[in-house]
């Protein structure tokens, strides 16, 4: 029996695993009851006993927490910022060049960021191939739903009186200083971060990262690009999918409640755009977390996850 502990189990992405996780009969999780879920010792405890522990932390309690379980046997998965670029760390996108067999052997695994999810998925397998080099200046959208901002900003637009200025979509992070984009350039070899831009809107769960290329951006045709994309994402979790417009339209809830992925090119050979539709508490965060626990178990990477 593996003994799961979740450090954080009161946010957004540590209430989702624990909800996974609690359904499951191949694990045991370790509780602290309320009083001690904040007391070092007995964190460092719960860290020394159990198996695997996630740590669903801001950055500074993730690192501690890290320094907790030193001398440990615990395989750690944060879904913090913390350590996605850190080194001795893998980052825990099974999907991505040799990724999924480092997972299964590393004791510290960095969970993506939900949009660097998105844009990973489409940029690194291109670079890697030589489609697009890593000199190249990318731009990237990429829109959410609201519960990828945490408990306050569900409850903001969940609010009976709430500003009405969150009926309309909402641009973030203009300062180009989002904390997604290190592990956007350092995960794909990029030289130069992209420019990035964030969107929340109205809508739960969901997200739909875009990508814009011209012709003069690549070294091959739109179709180089589709080939690469099936050849390499076929699997059950993440797929490609030639057309993913419904009606001329695509929907960023396309995959809202669902752990999957699918990857997507539309356009010309002039002017095309990459698309990776999921959702951000899915393949987003703890669907992504999850898949990265099974890996570490040596089990089916997709139990336990809506597909």
């Amino acid at each position: 029996m593996t003994r799961i502990f979740i450090d954080g189990s009161a946010g957004t992405t540590g209430l989702r695993i624990y909800e996974r996780l609690s359904e499951r009969k191949d694990i045991e999780l370790i509780i602290l009851p309320d009083d001690k879920r904040k007391d070092e010792a007995s964190i460092k405890e719960a860290l020394h006993e159990a198996d695997i522990a996630f740590l669903c932390l801001p950055d500074a309690a993730a690192a501690e927490a890290v320094r907790l379980a030193k001398d440990s046997k615990v395989t750690i998965i944060d879904t913090s910022t913390a350590h996605r670029t850190a080194e001795g760390w893998t980052y825990g996108f099974p999907e991505i060049g040799s990724l999924r067999e480092q997972i299964a052997s590393s004791k510290r695994i960095a969970n993506p960021g939900c949009h660097a999810s998105g844009f990973i998925v489409l940029v690194e397998p291109l670079v890697e191939a030589g489609i697009i080099s890593r000199e190249t200046a990318l731009s990237c959208i990429s829109l959410t739903g609201y519960s990828g901002g945490g408990k306050k900003m569900i409850a903001d637009y969940e609010a009976a009186d709430r500003d009405k200025l969150l009926d309309a979509p909402r641009v973030y992070g203009i300062g180009q200083q989002h904390k997604h984009l290190k592990e956007m350039k350092h995960i794909c070899g990029l030289y130069e971060e992209p420019a990035f831009y964030p969107i929340v809107a109205d809508f739960y769960s969901g997200m739909e990262t875009n990508i814009s290329l011209f012709k003069k951006d690549i070294k091959g045709s739109i179709e180089d690009i589709r080939a690469i994309y099936k050849a390499k994402y076929s699997g059950k979790i993440v797929h490609y999918e030639d057309n993913v417009d419904d009606g001329g339209f695509i929907s960023a809830a396309k995959l809202s409640g669902r752990d999957d992925m699918i990857v997507s090119v539309a356009g010309n050979e002039d002017r095309m755009t990459l698309i990776a539709l999921f959702d951000n508490l899915g393949k987003g965060a703890s669907g992504a977390a999850i898949q990265n626990m099974n890996i570490v178990m040596g089990i089916d990477e997709a139990i336990g996850l809506s597909i």
